[in-house]
């Protein structure tokens, strides 16, 4: 259970060691050959699953950071995941990432995705920050496939998918993949101290703050080509993992607590927080179920749910969100939500036998499985467990190389007392 501290939420203690037994299933998670197994609802490596390129880059961005704070066993498995992800899960016909590879032999998704190329910048970038072998080379083949094959100069955005040998463009355009291409950009300018990726994940950043804006800061996440919104995109697949009907209050959480990392990168303290406060002001008061607890997945653009299920996600940027408007503002507010929030993760979400954290709960916020089964990965979890112990920066890693090793150095210390 949680060691509470008052309305500061779990204690240091607690973040830590728990951020500890989420990297301890991270290393699990990496196969000897280096890609990242899908894990089951006991934290297992699920050996009827492929690869995904995704949750490799996440497993390997997390093991990355736990290295500079003095976690066991990180990065050698760190290593080993950036090592998978040019042997295993990298196209050698055609450059860049699949999507997937296997389970079976010679099974691949060729799509070329954004989303997953993000992904792959990120991890190479945090490998980077954190001197991990192969992470320099990873991080600059990522970032010239992510410039080259999916940034379009006169829209001002990525797109979203290829075909595997990148003549086909999915016409479709989306907020989703330029989301995670912003943390991923913040964390390549952190990685390589390049002002093109921080100029470019701020202008991303600036235009999805115009389009929530004019939009009751409910972000329109879908598009066509042309970057003209589509509200009713997906309407008959309320439950899509990556493109849902509707708008998504975990990712109104989520920009929130980028724009301020955005701030704080580019040195501009304060220029994106009334924008940050309202987003995460929208994201809550659609998104909390004031009755039950949780937040649902996806509502309408009244605000009404459409997709009322609990995805973990949700939460664990809800705190984070709270956590890092605290930092900035000094507005306790944020700190009695994130502690509120917590107090719920604790009695819902941590699987407190076998580890990690349910993935989907039911509206009687009990664990499911109809869009999420079992518990793929832990990245979301594990940013929001330790963020507040760490200083603020531009992205996860650099805040893990300012922090150092606390990890292991503050166990010492309390295994000394």
């Amino acid at each position: 259970m949680i060691d509470a501290t008052g309305q500061a939420g779990p204690s240091s203690a607690w973040r830590r060691r728990h951020f500890g037994d989420l990297t301890a299933l991270a290393v699990r998670s990496v196969r000897p050959d280096g890609a990242a197994s899908w894990l089951d609802d006991r934290g297992e490596p699920d050996g009827s699953r492929g690869a995904e390129t995704w949750i490799t880059c996440r497993m390997a961005h997390i093991l990355s950071a736990a290295s500079l704070l003095g976690v066991e066993g990180a990065g050698p498995a760190a290593d080993r995941a950036i090592a998978g992800l040019s042997t295993v899960l990298a196209d050698p016909e055609h450059g860049g990432w699949f999507t997937a590879v296997g389970p079976g032999a010679g099974e691949v998704d060729g799509t070329k995705s954004a989303y997953a190329h993000a992904f792959v910048v990120l991890a190479g970038a945090t490998g980077t920050i954190a001197g991990r072998e192969g992470a320099a080379e990873l991080l600059d083949a990522a970032l010239r496939t992510l410039d080259e094959r999916f940034w379009e100069p006169d829209l001002g955005m990525h797109l979203d998918e290829r075909s595997r040998d990148w003549t086909v463009v999915d016409p479709y355009r989306g907020v989703n993949a330029n989301m995670h291409s912003v943390e991923a950009l913040l964390a390549a300018h952190d990685a390589t101290g390049e002002r093109r990726w921080l100029d470019r994940a701020a202008a991303v950043a600036d235009r999805v703050v115009g389009w929530a804006r004019t939009n009751e800061w409910r972000i329109p996440e879908h598009f066509d080509s042309a970057w003209n919104v589509d509200l009713e995109y997906n309407a008959d697949r309320p439950h899509d993992p990556f493109k849902p009907y509707g708008a998504t209050p975990g990712h109104g959480l989520e920009w929130a607590r980028l724009l301020l990392q955005v701030d704080v990168a580019a040195g501009a303290p304060g220029r994106r927080t009334e924008a940050a406060r309202a987003l995460f002001d929208r994201a809550v008061e659609d998104g909390w179920d004031r009755d039950g607890g949780g937040f649902v997945y996806t509502t309408d653009w009244t605000g009404r749910p459409v997709e009322p299920r609990r995805f973990h996600w949700v939460a664990a940027e809800a705190v984070a969100a709270a956590d890092t408007l605290g930092t900035v503002t000094g507005d306790e507010r944020y700190a009695g939500a994130a502690a509120s929030w917590w107090e719920w993760i604790d009695r819902y979400l941590v699987d407190h036998r076998y580890g990690s954290w349910f993935h989907e709960l039911d509206t009687e916020n009990r664990p499911s499985g109809r869009t999420w089964v079992g518990k793929p990965d832990v990245y979301h979890a594990a940013q929001a467990v330790l963020l507040p112990e760490l200083p603020l920066t531009g992205s996860f890693g650099a805040s893990a190389r300012a922090a150092g090793p606390i990890l292991a150095e503050q166990d010492e210390a309390e295994a000394r007392r």
